[in-house]
């Protein structure tokens, strides 16, 4: 039984996250939840034990307490209704001695417990009697085949177990290898195909996903001519195991509909994994559908859309590529606790996280499991050149920035490289930016709002700029009267140019005007603090500082602790 939802891992002291950590390694994709104030290093911080196992419960997620069976069974018992419904619920012990499955025989709860139990090198508590008797879990088949008719089941197995002997139609090793009383003449049957069947008394079906489903170009209405195609040839739409193309088609939104209405995945063949069918006279889509089953298609009517069927169940995460994603993201200026919830969820998905390694180091542990590739802060392009190459090659690749990565970050750097050098491969990627919180943002909250009216944002690198370019925006910004925030002001080999920039501001705004320091945001060591611009010097700030300079209205209130609130008002009349 496959699991839809990635498990949430539950515990309630420092003591259990060694236990939890070594769960995930065998379950990559589950999220740490840890009781707030007696955890650290979780995903997931909670208050309210009950209350966040309940939301999680009704949500469908499988879950893993590394606690005492009781108070998962106290916690869930008032909202348990349908049995079909419900999702793996497991209990294991603080020191990893003990894994129980409690709920969800349904939804694979033996299964599951199985692979933690291997994890932890101990045996997994399992009480049903079907599946100790018979040697397997008739209503939690393994991945890749389908129990069409639940509701029969409970008699069937009951059946069994009182003596029956069951009829095996079709294949499957699962059920030919274990300890079912298999009898070619037996009273029971068990049919394995991916026909269209009605199940009949004393019948249960099983549906095998062994039907693959190959599109090479844009159909009008695609989920429909799909789901008519396989009711015409008489197979079961839970049968297909997945959707697959040449690496040329990836970005066909026809693909992607298709593959999100069966609930199946996408997955591509590069050029030369098609070449010798294409030699031989296939369409592209019969191309596909041969690579993904090793036999024939059958009669389509559409030259775009081959089906065909593979004698074994089919797993698409060992054929071909899913279509390659890049996400450019923002971290924030520095702590986990300025990441927006988007950013989190990509980094636990992602396979691959490419950034310069300070900003990686920020992560913590959303970074545990990821391959990780470190560059110096200044190899932009050849950085957005190997995320781009990941991504290609079908992994899901976070391009680590930190602040906002569309401000003087990674996010213009990819697509500079994507406009200069447009190789083809790159054409397939499904590329997202996802926003963080700038530094001067997280400056300007932390000393109050000096960007309470418009404001402006100017690097003051000439590495990629030349000076004059940015001498020419200071003055007309200052002249406009803009708050303006700098970033890079200075760095060791360049120091002269706050110092010119001071000189062309003053021209504009008195001596006594607001300047926002803001050094190491998010961080160990942050600083933030208001001096007046003729205090200003090249030894105020580094490349870890943000200065935000007021406009001529922008303020300043004197705090009982000596320190300054500093804003911008938002009317703006004239003097």
């Amino acid at each position: 039984m496959i699991m839809n939802v990635a498990p949430a891992i539950v515990v309630l002291g420092q003591n259990s996250v060694t236990v939890a950590r070594q769960i995930i390694s065998v379950l990559p994709g589950a999220t740490l939840y840890g009781l707030a104030g007696r955890t650290s290093g979780v995903d997931v911080s909670f208050t309210n034990f009950g209350d966040t196992l309940r939301e999680l419960f009704a949500q469908g997620t499988p879950l893993i307490g590394i606690c005492a069976a009781g108070i998962l069974i106290r916690t869930l018992a008032p909202i348990l209704s349908d049995k079909q419904q419900e999702p793996p619920v497991l209990a294991v012990a603080e020191d990893g001695s003990a894994v129980v499955p409690l709920l969800g025989g349904l939804g694979g709860v033996n299964d599951l417990a199985r692979r933690i139990a291997e994890a932890l090198d101990v045996k997994p508590a399992i009480t049903t009697t079907g599946d100790l008797r018979l040697g397997t879990t008739l209503l939690s088949p393994p991945h890749g085949y389908l129990l069409a008719n639940p509701d029969d089941a409970k008699k069937f197995i009951s059946d069994v177990l009182a003596g029956a002997e069951v009829r095996l139609e079709g294949i499957a090793p699962w059920l030919s290898d274990s300890k079912l009383p298999i009898n070619p003449n037996g009273d029971l049957t068990i049919q394995v195909t991916e026909r269209l069947v009605t199940p009949t008394a004393n019948c249960l079906v099983y549906h095998p996903a062994t039907i693959a489903i190959a599109i090479n170009d844009t159909i009008d209405d695609a989920v429909a001519f799909v789901q008519q195609l396989l009711a015409d040839v008489a197979l079961e739409k839970t049968s297909v195991a997945g959707i697959f193309a040449p690496m040329t088609a990836a970005a066909n939104s026809a693909i992607h509909a298709v593959a999100s209405a069966l609930g199946v995945p996408a997955r591509f063949f590069t050029p030369n994994q098609l070449e010798s069918l294409l030699s031989q006279g296939y369409s592209s889509a019969q191309a596909a559908a041969i690579a993904a089953t090793g036999t024939f298609p059958l009669s389509s009517s559409s030259p775009d859309v081959a089906i065909a069927i593979a004698p074994q169940p089919i797993d698409p995460n060992i054929i071909g590529q899913p279509r390659g994603r890049l996400a450019i993201i923002g971290t924030g200026p520095g702590g986990s606790q300025w990441m927006s919830p988007e950013v989190k969820e990509i980094l636990k998905s992602a396979t691959d996280l490419v950034g310069y390694k300070t900003y990686l180091d920020l992560i913590g542990s959303l970074a545990d499991g990821k391959q990780r590739h470190e560059s110096d802060n200044r190899e932009e392009e050849a950085r957005a050149k190997m995320a781009l190459d990941l991504a290609a090659s079908g992994r899901y690749v976070a391009v680590v920035s930190s602040g906002d990565p569309g401000i003087y970050a990674m996010a213009t750097a990819v697509f500079e490289v994507c406009d200069r050098y447009a190789k083809p491969e790159w054409d397939s990627i499904d590329i997202h930016v996802a926003p963080g919180i700038s530094a001067m943002q997280a400056a300007a909250a932390a000393i109050g709002a000096p960007l309470g009216h418009d404001f402006c944002a100017i690097s003051l690198s000439d590495i990629l700029k030349p000076w004059s370019a940015i001498e020419q925006r200071i003055a007309a910004a200052a002249e406009a009267d803009f708050v303006i925030a700098f970033y890079n002001p200075v760095s060791k080999e360049r120091t002269w140019q706050l110092a010119e920039a001071k000189n062309i501001l003053l021209r504009h705004r008195t001596p006594d005007t607001p300047v926002v320091l803001a050094r190491n945001l998010g961080r160990p060591g942050q600083t933030v603090k208001a001096i007046a611009l003729d205090q200003l010097t090249p030894a105020s700030a580094d490349m870890r500082t943000i200065i935000l300079v007021g406009s001529t209205k922008t303020r300043t209130i004197k705090r009982s602790d000596g320190n300054l609130w500093v804003y911008t008002p938002r009317r703006y009349t004239e003097q």
